[in-house]
């Protein structure tokens, strides 16, 4: 996977690049394994924007992902590596020998034909999935469960993986790629590798219309409004708001804590993420 970048012929082209979707093998997607989604562009049941600056994206079907892995012992053969617009990973599509098709999120290397099979008996290969208590320390690790059965939830992301550190009796410890250290039951499932487009981060936007292709509105600086529409607002000249950084609603924006003191998955972590970063790591 490569990075494609263009001439500066015209101003939204000098900096804009794009992947070259090299490992892409399907550009139609398997139609029943599609669905629509109902978009709401940031609002609530009520209709009120919850959320803003989102909508006016473009028009997408939803691809559905198979984050469970239940088909334990049938072996699945790889029958394409596709690009999903809901997602930063790739996917591939699965044909299970008992003939049922389901997708899953694509790691990097997987290629068209390769065999890849769940289940507490699968081997240490890429793209099977199995518990952690079978994983050998050393690993790198994707689609993790957090609670058993409930299905992947962390490492989805594109070029994202986790590493399996240490095994104390039911727990297995994972090490995040932002230093973290978690625990997390040996019965829970993970797949071999890391998730494919790990050069995702790299591609340059360009142009203002491609964020709004993907649901992306402006934003304006609450400094530039008037008093009646931000806190920051108002003023002679260019002013810096006169006051520490505040929402439209008065809320501090910037260093204001708003984490509850204990979580229930507060037990699980071993080591934080923000003691790495203070310690320089």
């Amino acid at each position: 996977m490569g990075i494609r970048k263009y001439k500066p012929v015209t101003n939204s082209t000098r900096y804009k690049s794009v992947l070259d979707f090299a490992e892409i093998t399907e550009s139609i997607p398997f139609k029943p394994l599609t669905t629509s989604v109902n978009y709401k562009a940031g609002r609530g049941h009520d209709g009120k924007i919850s959320v803003r600056r989102k909508g006016g994206r473009v028009k997408r079907k939803f691809r559905v992902i198979d984050f469970k892995r239940i088909k334990y012992g049938v072996p699945a053969v790889v029958k394409s590596v596709e690009y999903d617009p809901y997602r930063t990973a790739f996917i591939s599509l699965l044909s299970y020998k008992d003939g049922e098709y389901t997708y899953i999120v694509a790691p990097e290397g997987i290629k068209v034909g390769d065999t890849i099979q769940s289940g507490p008996e699968a081997e240490i290969k890429l793209g099977n999935s199995l518990p952690l208590g079978k994983i050998p320390p050393g690993t790198s690790v994707h689609c993790i469960e957090l609670h058993i059965g409930r299905g992947a939830q962390l490492s989805r992301t594109a070029g994202s993986f986790a590493t399996v550190a240490a095994k104390d009796g039911d727990y297995v410890s994972l090490k995040l790629p932002s230093g973290e250290v978690r625990k997390v039951r040996k019965e829970c499932y993970a797949t071999i590798g890391i998730v494919s487009n790990k050069d995702h981060n790299l591609v340059s936007i360009g142009k203002a219309g491609r964020s709004r292709w993907l649901g992306k509105r402006p934003k304006v600086r609450g400094v530039v409004m008037n008093p009646v529409d931000h806190p920051h607002g108002g003023g002679e000249g260019k002013t810096s708001g006169g006051r520490h950084p505040v929402s439209p609603w008065g809320k501090p924006t910037k260093g204001y804590k708003t984490r509850r003191k204990a979580k229930p998955s507060d037990k699980f972590i071993v080591q934080g993420r923000k003691r790495n970063r203070n310690r320089g790591n």
